[in-house]
């Protein structure tokens, strides 16, 4: 998902201070920026708590997205916590993002908040941080990752990844491959001919909908997976010849067109909730084209970890299903990106008891123009972590 500091609410920057963590290692290159690589740190902004000294630090995190002005940090301090706002090492630019590098970015924060003696540290997964979130804390609870999809380090066994307190998912998906194969535009059959495109597989052609009847819904939804399935055999078939040539070329980069394509953007009735049908960067029919929506770019490396339907690690359901600490799942009943099943199947998929499902009525993905509805979102959360942790 897009950055939400740039669409929401001003966050209260008057007490942030800027956190300068060390950045754990990871296979390659990791990012395009010589300088970000040569300070060998991640960035995050810690708003301290309005109420005096806190013993419990509140990290709002996502895989690619700049969170050093994210709109609940001042709203969350001013309900008795500190606030951090996470970057990871790939702040802006997901081109080449490691799901399994995310986790090591986390891993360092956490290592971080613990050493400054923080008594409580609770992991918000924002938005595409939903699925990362419940990865980190699965492996850190019981680490079973050896390898990213492609076979490259980290080996999260070896990470000694300090669990988190508790889990909460504010206006989350279950994971990047998950919205983005449920978004991918399935009429494009032709990846170097993006323009041209299957008819009887076009949501935005007005003979198939809105509404969109059964029958169509379930042929889109399979071609949707059929397509990822394409792309990503394509992937490993790159990677193959790359293997197979001599020289120390690991990995390409490729572009990916059509990618903002579900059809609850259009049609209200399916998961039905208060939301506009719109997308963040406006009308789906042209957002799905857009160079600024999601997942345009993508290495063949990242691809996997990030993108693949079948085998990216990111899926959320199945790393909350193996965590043992508290959760908490918080939705907007006008969330135009994260609908009401998304946020019921990461409950669902919890498989404990100290779990809670809570909705913010008028709640928008960003909170637009509802600061209101932050600082009611912020009061709730705290209020769950002082009883529940």
């Amino acid at each position: 998902m897009p950055d939400a500091s740039s669409t929401s609410t001003a966050p209260q920057l008057s007490s942030g201070e800027l956190l300068g963590i060390p950045m754990a290692t990871g296979a390659g290159l990791d990012v395009y920026s010589g300088v970000a690589r040569a300070s060998g740190r991640i960035w995050a902004s810690r708003h301290k708590s309005t109420k005096g000294p806190a013993d419990t630090a509140v990290i709002v995190v996502h895989p690619a997205s700049n969170f050093l002005g994210h709109y609940m940090l001042g709203s969350l301090a001013n309900c008795g916590v500190d606030a951090i706002g996470l970057c990871t090492r790939y702040i802006g630019n997901d081109s080449s993002l490691l799901m399994e590098n995310c986790v090591l970015d986390i891993g360092a924060a956490i290592r971080h908040l613990r050493e400054d003696r923080y008594q409580k540290i609770v992991l918000i997964g924002n938005s595409g941080g939903g699925g990362l979130a419940a990865l980190y804390e699965s492996q850190a609870e019981s680490p079973t990752i050896v390898a990213t999809p492609a076979g490259d380090p980290p080996d999260l066994t070896k990470a000694d990844l300090p669990p988190a307190d508790a889990l909460i998912f504010l206006m989350a998906h279950p994971g990047r491959s998950i919205v983005f194969t449920e978004w991918f535009d399935p009429a494009i059959t032709d990846e170097l001919r993006p323009l041209e495109r299957d008819p009887s597989l076009d949501m935005f052609l007005a003979d198939n909908g809105p509404p969109f009847d059964a029958a169509f819904l379930s042929r889109y939804r399979e071609a949707q997976v059929a397509r990822n399935r394409r792309v990503t055999a394509w992937v490993r078939e790159q990677l193959d010849i790359l293997d197979s040539r001599e020289g120390s070329l690991r990995d390409l980069p490729f572009a990916v067109h059509g990618t903002v394509a579900d059809p609850r953007m259009v049609d209200l009735s399916i998961d039905p909730s208060d939301r506009a049908a719109t997308t963040p960067w406006g009308p789906a029919s042209v957002a799905t084209y857009s160079p600024v929506s999601l997942g345009h770019q993508a290495s063949l490396r990242s691809w996997l970890s990030q993108w693949s339907f079948d085998e990216s690690n990111g899926d959320g359901r199945v790393h909350a299903a193996r965590v043992g600490a508290p959760v908490l799942v918080m939705y907007g009943s006008a969330d135009e990106v994260c609908y009401p099943s998304h946020a019921q199947s990461l409950f669902d998929a919890v498989p404990h008891s100290r779990k809670e499902l809570q909705r913010v009525d008028g709640a928008t993905h960003y909170f637009v123009g509802r600061k209101d509805l932050v600082d009611e979102a912020a009061g709730r959360i705290v209020e769950w972590i002082t009883r529940s942790v």
